[in-house]
């Protein structure tokens, strides 16, 4: 039975703002960028903006901070969700925390553009964080203006949700808003800049504590706001652990190397690429966190990255994410290292981490190919066999595998007519050869062995497969042609996305549209193929 929420009015939003009150506030008020030294945040108000406008809002959010549809399209929720008004019990910081970017120790970043407005628990006593994205300067902004514009508001609301109906661990999003106010961008870093329409996107978690937040501390020595953050999130994010010690801490790190693990797993499985796996964009909590360039696989190429900025060195390319979030999480055990003050257990969590992820992608791939368990013996040559030819021709990821539950393996059909669903999954039908082809049947072949291994039916796999392999991803066409109309002040595109994303694995008659591959016009245009970090 479901437990219904109750739906309070927008003023009696319950602000528990653990955050602010337990741990050290930057002493200087005057917001002014600068180093913030021996504090978690600085106390900073939003920017007021000029004419908000609500975009869209995301209802299962609005609900989990009880509150009803009537409150999301009232005026008072355009002004509190724009930075315009503060309800009672709201305030307002933005963190500091430091990060690797690229491989890079770039020291103090923080909250350049995003404020938290404070914490809210909700009638099942749930915490949640409410930080708005776009809203003016912080001390942490260095020399940009802390404003965000409509094109990568748009991609940031509808992939937060999109990433949540997939069943991708995720911060979510309450609401899009228009500032009423152009921003200027570059949006390739070439000195072409241009006036966009300025928005707002409140983003809503449990907590937004990044690796950043403890690596800024460790690296300036300051041992003691390390531990005081480190004691504080273990008791508000992970009680189960009990109270913090040197065990409880080894326990923390492992959990996070855990979830991470499991986060990346999803990533792999629904094909999404992060382009920015920062370590100050890397969630404690196991989270994807901080949509700036992303995307989807559509040809299917582990060597992808969706990050302009990322296009020479590919480090966050699709293939290379499970090795990049170790890689993370042992910067973050370097960070904590001081409050347990032993390399071994750290390294053998690390070492888990790559076990963990190993054994979680195989169930995956079973998973996705509708067997009952991963079996190496078997499994291993047809799962490498499978990305080869995934390979070979230009491959939409989503649909290959949403299709090839449609394939008919128990009948004598011949080979073209049994690999005929799969033709909607290439680019170039020209790259199908006789010994492409021949290839693919050998492959089909063996999978038919491995199905009937299991015992299972075709109605059984298909329906398997479809749980897991979804029709409906936000490619960047998608979000793209949102944001064309949305700049033309035409929102419906926007949120008929958010519609058809709430059920990615469902046919949604009439909706087909939304599941086709990449048209050839998207192939090289702007924000429909690689992104920039422009925001």
């Amino acid at each position: 039975m479901t437990i219904q929420q109750k739906a309070v009015p927008l003023k009696a939003l319950v602000f528990d703002n653990r955050f602010t009150r337990e741990l050290p506030a930057d002493p200087e008020s005057e917001n002014y960028c600068r180093q913030v030294m021996e504090s978690c945040y600085s106390r900073v108000q939003p920017t007021p903006v000029a004419k908000p406008q609500l975009v869209a809002c995301a209802r299962e959010v609005a609900e989990l901070l009880d509150l009803s549809h009537d409150d999301c399209q009232s005026e008072i929720f355009v002004r509190a969700f724009s930075g315009n008004n503060l309800l009672p019990g709201m305030d307002p910081y933005a963190m500091c925390y430091g990060g690797h970017q690229f491989g890079n120790w770039a020291g103090q970043l923080g909250d350049g553009r995003a404020i938290n407005l404070g914490e809210v628990v909700n009638s099942q006593g749930q915490r949640h964080t409410l930080q708005l994205k776009g809203s003016g300067m912080t001390p942490y902004s260095r020399t940009a203006d802390g404003l965000a514009v409509l094109r990568s508001s748009v991609r940031e609301f509808l992939c937060s949700e999109a990433m949540y109906h997939l069943g991708v661990p995720t911060t979510r999003a309450l609401s899009l808003i228009l500032s009423g106010e152009q921003v200027m961008r570059d949006m390739f870093y070439d000195g072409n800049t241009k006036l966009e329409p300025g928005a707002i996107v409140c983003r809503v978690a449990p907590s937004f504590t990044r690796f950043g937040s403890f690596q800024i501390f460790s690296s300036r020595g300051d041992n003691e706001r390390l531990k005081q953050l480190a004691d504080y999130t273990i008791r508000t994010d992970f009680p189960h652990l009990g109270e913090p010690s040197k065990a409880v801490y080894l326990e923390w790190f492992e959990e996070i190397c855990r979830t991470t693990a499991e986060m990346i797993v999803h990533w792999t499985r629904v094909g999404f690429v992060h382009g920015v796996m920062n370590t100050d964009n890397m969630s404690i909590l196991g989270l994807t966190i901080d949509y700036g360039p992303y995307g989807w696989l559509e040809d299917y190429d582990p060597d992808w990255t969706p990050n302009t900025t990322d296009a020479h060195g590919r480090r966050y390319r699709f293939g290379n994410q499970a090795k990049v979030a170790q890689w993370n999480l042992f910067q973050l055990a370097n960070a904590i290292y001081p409050l347990i003050d032993e390399a071994e257990p750290l390294q053998q969590a690390l070492t888990d981490f790559a076990d963990t992820y190993e054994k979680l992608s195989q169930q995956m791939m079973a998973d996705k190919l509708g067997l009952n368990q991963y079996m190496p013996a078997t499994d291993d040559a047809l799962c490498s066999e499978l990305e080869a030819i995934l390979q070979l021709v230009e491959t939409d990821m989503t649909i290959f595998y949403r299709q090839l539950a449609k394939v008919i393996l128990d009948t004598d059909l011949d080979s073209a007519q049994r690999s005929a669903p799969l033709q909607h999954a290439y680019y170039v039908p020209e790259q199908l050869t006789d010994e492409y082809l021949s290839r693919l049947n050998n492959w089909l072949d063996n999978y038919k062995s491995r199905l009937q291994q299991d015992g299972i039916t075709e109605n059984e796999r298909s329906a398997r497969m479809n749980k897991v392999n979804p029709k409906y991803v936000l490619r960047n066409y998608l979000a793209q042609l949102a944001i064309d109309k949305s700049e033309q002040g035409d929102h419906a595109l926007v949120n008929e996305l958010l519609d058809v994303l709430r059920q990615p694995y469902d046919e949604q008659p009439g909706k087909e549209q939304f599941a086709e591959k990449r048209p050839e016009w998207a192939r090289s245009r702007a924000g429909c193929s690689m992104l920039s970090c422009s925001s």
